[in-house]
């Protein structure tokens, strides 16, 4: 026998009992960018190579290791998205929306990046994106940052913490480079294979190293802090004011660096102890020379990005509930007569009450089978249409979930008016 196909390596399924914990966050996201007044954008999923070449960095692990990149059948060098921010701001400077106003969007979807699989990092993963144009103050960064805590607010999710850092500007940073890839090179020995290679190519990225034997080598090279030009300095004293204004609690992490080239000045991530190793949720800063790099006119942008498998994991340790995704009430139908009537009238009710969840049986069945489907489907209260009920215009119901509750006869008008009162307004 053939062996039965399975799915990608690192890219997973997300079946119908996980769903719900997915709908309940994608819902609570678009509620609070929308409270901020952040727009929707949708990406694809495929852009040249060089979008992300030019905005990631070339010597960038992403680009130089884990992007999935193909030739189409033109010849054009195509890649998966890895990421979200380089194709919004392709985006906009191809349909001018940048042109002298400022901008707040969101996306959503999976990114691509071939990476080893392990509890909250795949190969496809999903994520929702947030950036906003045009602002060159610290101000909108304290926004973004304070959107981003009222979501864990909304979701639950106490155990999170926020580390906050700068890179100053690029000139700051490029005489920093120098000074650090001066003290690595002196302690070359004591650097893993990784950090030798980033040390000519990204040498902050030896910063963020999770290697435990790099540790104190880490802990004593120069701080960009003691390197930072005025305005950027200033900048990050104004961003930090602005938080302790709005109550939002925070670490300043001197040794926090992005991965991706394009970051300059503000850098922040949510971290939380519960997920092990994979602990950054959310993720971002400011890129202020990434839509000139892109070919645009100097613009200002800031933007984070967070991880909805590692959310998602968060909520369910936490024990939170997902969206109520049950049905309200499973309709059965015995007979041709009452299978009519009660495709007619399931109709109806939806016309009028759109947020009812009801069940239709389909299939066929005996009364007996299909009282076992509605009992299975976790629905509160069975509506049974037979021979009867059909020819004297009546619906029985049978409440489910509650040992002691009898079955009821109504008109189908009497049923209607119960439905609305008994369950869509007694529902969270």
């Amino acid at each position: 026998m053939a062996k039965q196909f399975q799915a990608i390596r690192g890219m997973n399924d997300i079946l119908p009992a996980e769903a719900a914990q997915w709908q309940r966050l994608e819902t609570t996201v678009r509620e609070v960018l929308a409270a901020y007044d952040y727009q929707e954008i949708r990406l694809p999923l495929v852009e040249k190579t060089e979008l992300f070449a030019r905005s990631i960095g070339e010597v960038t692990d992403i680009v130089e290791k884990e992007m999935y990149t193909f030739a189409d059948r033109n010849g054009d060098s195509l890649t998966l998205r890895p990421e979200g921010t380089a194709g919004c701001v392709r985006a906009c400077l191809e349909h001018g929306l940048l042109h002298n106003q400022t901008r707040r969007l969101w996306y959503a979807g999976p990114m691509f990046r071939y990476e080893k699989p392990q509890k909250g990092r795949y190969r496809q993963f999903h994520q929702v994106g947030a950036e906003a144009y045009g602002m060159a103050g610290p101000d909108i960064d304290a926004e973004l940052i304070c959107l981003s805590a009222r979501l864990w607010r909304r979701l639950g999710l106490p155990e999170v913490s926020l580390q906050l850092n700068t890179l100053g500007s690029s000139a700051a940073r490029a005489a920093y480079r120098e000074q650090l890839v001066g003290y690595f090179t002196a302690r070359l020995s004591e650097l893993d294979e990784d950090s030798r290679r980033r040390l000519q190519t990204n040498p902050l990225r030896i910063l963020d190293s999770k290697n435990p034997t790099m540790q104190a080598v880490i802990a004593e090279a120069p701080a960009l802090l003691d390197h930072l030009d005025p305005e950027s300095l200033a900048h990050f004293e104004e961003l930090k004011a602005l938080l302790d204004s709005a109550g939002i609690a925070y670490q300043v992490n001197p040794r926090l660096v992005r991965g991706l080239d394009y970051y300059s000045q503000t850098v922040f991530e949510w971290v939380t102890d519960t997920l092990g190793a994979q602990g950054a949720i959310c993720a971002g800063g400011r890129y202020d020379g990434l839509i000139t790099e892109l070919g645009g006119s100097a613009t200002g942008g800031i933007g984070f990005a967070m991880g909805l498998e590692r959310l998602v994991a968060m909520l369910a340790a936490a024990g939170q509930p997902g969206a109520d995704l049950t049905p309200h009430a499973y309709l059965i139908t015995v007979g041709a007569a009452a299978q009519r009537l009660g495709l007619a009238l399931a109709e109806q009710w939806r016309d009028q009450w759109p947020a009812l969840r009801l069940r239709l049986n389909c299939g066929g069945g005996s009364f007996k089978s299909q009282f076992r489907r509605a009992d299975h489907s976790s629905a509160r209260f069975a509506l049974i249409l037979g021979e009867a009920e059909a020819e004297t215009g009546t619906v029985a119901i049978k409440p489910l979930r509650e040992a002691q509750a009898e079955q009821i006869t109504l008109s189908q008008d009497q049923a209607a008016a119960w439905l609305r009162s008994a369950v869509l307004e007694q529902t969270p």
